[in-house]
């Protein structure tokens, strides 16, 4: 299966994805395309250097977020992409958009839903002093990080942890988790029934 990630920074994320998956000759899945709203952004030289094509799209450059939105759909469709993986994309995608890819669009987020959504999540966790964190994959819905859970890994909060402390321990277990939904997704082995999402008996 041909996936596109979409990110706007580092791309770590996206090289396990790339290290995991799209290099593993035994795995059926290729990143046919990295999408970037940012030109500057690491995850574009990761692609590069993985010789996956890029595709730009600055939201300054469009009248609103639906045009922006459409011409990051021009981009998937394109390079002929059947899953979209987020991949610290840090754009919030259009209802029209999501509608068109229904549950055929994943991200990830360093809380565990429905705690923390939005883009301060691990700042959020600290002021309110929980003692367990963690990262939550999910299927994209029209609400802001209230999609179908398809995941979750937890991770203990230290007194002495700050948003990089815990991103770091965070991060550990989102580069295990992320590629095997990934691919269970991939192999079509995700089944949704409402707001819960199970694995297909084989």
């Amino acid at each position: 299966m041909k996936i596109a990630v979409l990110a706007s920074g580092s791309g770590s994320n996206l090289q396990v994805l790339i290290d995991q998956l799209h290099r593993d000759t035994t795995c059926d899945i290729e990143i046919s395309v990295v999408i970037s709203d940012k030109r500057t952004a690491y995850a574009l030289t990761r692609a590069r250097q993985a010789n996956i094509p890029i595709h730009v799209v600055k939201l300054r450059d469009f009248p609103n977020r639906n045009a922006f939105d459409a011409e990051i759909s021009r981009g998937i469709d394109e390079y002929e992409a059947e899953l979209i993986v987020l991949a610290g994309f840090m754009k919030v995608l259009q209802p029209q958009f999501v509608q068109k890819y229904r549950n055929r669009i994943v991200n990830i987020h360093p809380s565990l839903l429905p705690a923390f959504p939005g883009a301060h999540p691990l700042r959020d966790a600290l002021a309110y002093g929980v003692k367990v964190s963690g990262a939550t994959i999910h299927f994209v819905d029209e609400g802001l990080d209230t999609g179908p859970i398809i995941a979750q890994v937890s991770v203990p909060v230290y007194d002495s942890d700050n948003e990089e402390s815990l991103h770091a321990r965070i991060q550990i277990e989102e580069y295990k988790i992320y590629p095997q939904v990934v691919k269970l997704c991939a192999e079509g082995k995700l089944e949704i029934s409402g707001r819960k999402v199970t694995v297909k008996e084989t």
